[in-house]
């Protein structure tokens, strides 16, 4: 599956409430991963984004949080999900918790399709198509799409 964004954040723990420095990837299926690092092997948890987000809370609006120490306030982000849980994460700018503001209501609102050369329609690509494998529909080796493992 195809990488929309990515780039590094802090993650606030839901549990102690401790700040942790991830590799954040919002995947075009409408997931977002984290990770321990840029190469995106070692995935902590994945987040349902698509359809899952009841609003998002940008820098000052974010008053229940404290940003990491050593950041700014203006970087914080708060992910306020359907059923309930939230998601705290910082940015190193505003205007990088902005654009990752942007990019996760645009994920949450737009449908994902690919088309289907088997069915010659556009079909909606379902939550975790990132472990999908695609095959040609002609004679030859199967292939592999791009962003597949």
């Amino acid at each position: 599956m195809a990488l929309v964004r990515g780039g590094w954040l802090w993650r606030q723990s839901s549990i102690l409430r401790r700040w942790k420095r991830n590799w954040f990837a919002l995947w075009l299926d409408g997931t977002l991963g984290y990770y321990h690092d840029e190469t995106a092997q070692d995935e902590e948890d994945r987040v349902v984004i698509h359809f899952n987000v009841r609003d998002i809370k940008v820098g000052q609006e974010c008053q229940d949080v404290q940003p990491p120490e050593g950041r700014s306030r203006d970087g914080l982000l708060t992910v306020n999900l359907r059923e309930g849980s939230r998601l705290h994460l910082c940015a190193e700018t505003r205007d990088d918790a902005i654009a990752w503001k942007t990019a996760l209501m645009e994920a949450n609102s737009t449908p994902v399709r690919v088309y289907s050369p088997y069915q010659d329609y556009y079909e909606v690509v379902p939550p975790n198509a990132h472990e999908a494998t695609y095959v040609r529909s002609y004679y030859g080796p199967p292939y592999a799409g791009p962003g597949v493992t």
